[in-house]
């Protein structure tokens, strides 16, 4: 018989081996993944990837085909899974509101649903920057606006676990940098936060782990970093220098393998292995005297993301 390894005490959520089928499509194959308490997790992937199915799997609104998933150690199909699912909240793709209701009445209907208290409707709406527009309706808010307010209704009740679900869709980029700060204060708070977006430029400096989707299969797990790492992206150094130092620094370099070296106007630009960074920044730690200023350019979540995919396809 196989032994079932406890999960972490930190532990919130717990993805085995979990398989989803739509009749004959493969929507999702195989994925385990655990996501821990405090923690901004993100989820990326092309269109179809099975981020959403997966969402709604761990919300326990669709039966997995095979596998399982608990959050808090509780199974997502058990019946003890309804008092956990209070401490959860979610903001789907699509917003989906009534526009006769004005934005604070909306929000009191959700938290009669969800058993939270009225007296955080208010509170919530000036919190996501729509309490001027409490006592207007909902057909009157522009695309942003019905974004925020998907987001307040998710916070009701003061959740422990958050699923946002393309979350900034709409934003502009001021309601954007306060989306992200407060997440920020819900992690400090231990709340457990996982989210998807397409924007991955957004999300890089401000998940502490992601996965990556792909064809329904998990392709990556981990940090920005251990991603760069297990992909060995190159990295990119410039060196601002005046052109007459030019071919000192070149020179200084060929000691030191490098990918491609290009030199233009007032700057070099290297590309390299990795494992070769320190290297090449000792070598040209000696010329500080002909070096204006140097930059380094580590891949981006981008980077990471077409790397994989290219080694998908």
């Amino acid at each position: 018989m196989a032994t079932t390894i406890p999960a972490p005490a930190d532990t919130v959520i717990r993805v085995s081996h979990v398989s989803k089928d739509y009749g004959a499509v493969h929507a999702l194959s195989d994925i385990s993944l655990e996501c821990r308490r405090g923690e901004i997790f993100g989820l990326i992937g092309h269109n179809g990837a099975g981020k959403s199915t997966l969402f709604r799997l761990m919300l326990g609104l669709d039966p997995v085909s095979s596998g399982s998933i608990q959050i808090d150690q509780v199974d997502v199909t058990g019946k003890n899974f309804r008092d956990v699912r209070r401490k959860v909240g979610y903001l789907p793709e699509n917003v989906v509101l009534y526009d006769n209701l004005t934005g604070l009445e909306t929000l009191q209907f959700f938290a009669r649903l969800k058993g939270a208290p009225l007296n955080q409707c208010a509170e919530l709406l000036e919190q996501v920057g729509l309490g001027h527009a409490a006592q207007r309706r909902v057909s009157g808010y522009s695309k942003g606006m019905r974004q925020r307010l998907g987001f307040a209704q998710a916070l009701l009740g003061q959740p422990q676990l958050l699923f946002l679900d393309e979350p900034t869709n709409g934003l502009d980029p001021e309601a954007i940098r306060d989306f992200y700060r407060i997440l920020h204060t819900l992690k400090q708070q231990g709340v457990t936060i996982i989210l998807t977006s397409h924007i991955l430029a957004e999300i890089q400096t401000r998940v502490d782990r992601l996965a990556l989707l792909a064809n329904g299969r998990l392709q990556a797990l981990g940090t920005v970093a251990q991603l760069r790492h297990n992909l060995n992206l190159p990295v990119r150094v410039i060196i601002d220098a005046h052109p007459q130092h030019h071919s000192t620094i070149l020179q200084t370099l060929q000691a030191v393998p490098t990918q491609q070296i290009t030199a233009q106007d007032h700057s070099i630009n290297v590309t390299l292995d990795r494992n070769e960074k320190l290297r090449v920044l000792q070598r040209l730690a000696t010329l500080t005297d002909q070096i204006q200023d140097l930059h380094i350019h580590e891949a981006s979540l981008e980077d990471v993301f077409f790397g994989l995919n290219e080694e998908v396809h």
